[in-house]
């Protein structure tokens, strides 16, 4: 049997190689699909599952404050970050996403810290602040104008924060509901709105798409907005999440390769450079955070 720490460790591996198609599908969905029918249709199917996975196994509900903790998970990774990242690669290349949101490991290290109540070394926000910059950077590098950013930088930025509020509090919660109870519930409270958003979407421009668009709306429907996050809140869940973080730092390599080979996209050097700046001091503020032994 793995230690608990291992376990955790390759949990958030297979959730993390699971998200790491998330950005080329999208890419490839929105080509034919309105953004706003892939952000919000993609979690009302997901709910649909949820709800008779949870029906059939006869979940007991969440209970008192949980309900608008899973609110809080439901506004970070089935509304705020498939929203903002369909809109966003509307005209951002898959790759320039991947580095962006290459930023999230730090991101959700922080927001753990502060949610957990811990007190880290001041390296540790040094370096997050400092991976904020480089994405920042290459966003405005990338974009071919120094010091302006473009809307879907923004939005992919707060795709960002989205994420990893809904990461850590989703990690916080599975401790207590489970790990695919708590993303299954999240997906059931959002459902009212996402089903709403739905149905307007396809009434105001009912979607026409080819097979593979709709292969890479299957996808971000099932595995994207469901089954990696069975291994991912398992993975923080077990923790230390911090740590567990840390493999998060492989998705944008991944994504970028896919990006690559499925959507035949160029790697250039901005793109490289900026990738293994975001990582640099991603890994660097995750692992200052890891060294930092709690005060007595």
């Amino acid at each position: 049997m793995l230690p608990r720490a291992r376990a955790g460790l390759l949990w958030g591996l297979v959730g993390v190689a699971a998200f790491s198609f998330t950005v080329p599908f999208t890419r490839v969905a929105v080509a034919g699909l309105s953004p706003l029918f892939v952000g919000s249709g993609r979690a009302a199917v997901a709910a649909a599952v949820a709800a008779l996975a949870l029906v059939l196994t006869r979940q007991p509900g969440p209970r008192g404050a949980q309900w608008w903790r899973l609110g809080v998970v439901a506004g970070g990774v089935v509304v705020g970050f498939p929203f903002l990242t369909s809109f966003a690669l509307q005209s951002a290349p898959a790759s320039h996403g991947a580095v962006v949101i290459g930023l999230l490991p730090a991101a959700t290290a922080v927001v753990a810290v502060l949610r957990v109540g811990e007190r880290p070394a001041r390296s540790f926000w040094v370096f997050a602040a400092l991976g904020a910059l480089a994405a920042v950077g290459f966003a405005t590098l990338q974009g071919g104008a120094l010091g302006e950013l473009h809307r879907s930088d923004l939005l992919l930025l707060g795709a960002v924060v989205a994420a990893a509020v809904g990461y850590a509090e989703g990690g916080v919660l599975s401790r207590e509901l489970g790990s695919w109870q708590t993303i299954s519930w999240a997906l059931v409270v959002a459902a009212p709105v996402t089903v709403a958003l739905t149905a307007w979407s396809v009434a105001g421009q009912p979607p026409q798409a080819t097979g593979s668009q709709w292969l890479a709306f299957a996808y971000l429907a099932l595995v994207s907005m469901y089954l990696g996050f069975f291994a991912w809140y398992r993975g923080l869940a077990l923790g230390p999440m911090a740590q567990v973080s840390q493999v998060q730092l492989v998705q944008p390599v991944l994504t970028i390769g896919w990006a690559a080979v499925l959507l035949h996209e160029p790697i250039t050097w901005p793109t490289v450079l900026g990738g293994l700046a975001v990582v640099a001091c991603a890994t660097l503020a995750v692992r200052t955070r890891l060294a930092r032994k709690d005060p007595a």
